[in-house]
């Protein structure tokens, strides 16, 4: 199976949510081909926390596909966004030819930005 055949396109118009902060959900990571996505979190005090802003080229959403833990920020399209879906399969393919330990390292960096991410969102 190429990898072409599980990736999936889809365009979103600004202010529309891609996924909200603790969803389950898909289990994929996001691609932007092209636009522009607001990552945001809620503060211990219920406000949301733009986070940043993930550009054309960037990838967003890996991190529960990796994990499979809820999704820790909002995901909202800034501008006309066309957004590549990489799904768990397109990524399982790509990790059966990696080394265990490399796998095993990158869920060690996930839930290390997970609990940083936490501290720093939540600071004083």
């Amino acid at each position: 199976m190429a990898t072409h055949e599980v990736l999936d396109r889809r365009v979103y118009a600004p202010g529309e949510v891609i996924f909200k902060e603790g969803e389950m959900g898909r289990r994929c990571a996001y691609l932007v081909e092209q636009g522009r996505v607001e990552i945001s979190k809620k503060t211990a005090e219920g406000m949301d926390k733009v986070l940043g802003y993930i550009p054309t080229g960037g990838v967003f959403g890996e991190m529960a596909l990796v994990d499979n833990k809820p999704r820790m920020a909002k995901a909202t399209a800034a501008e006309p966004s066309t957004l590549i879906i990489v799904t768990e399969a397109a990524l399982e393919m790509k990790l059966r030819k990696t080394d265990p330990f490399i796998r095993g390292l990158l869920n060690i960096f996930v839930r290390n930005i997970r609990d940083l991410t936490d501290q720093i969102i939540n600071r004083v």
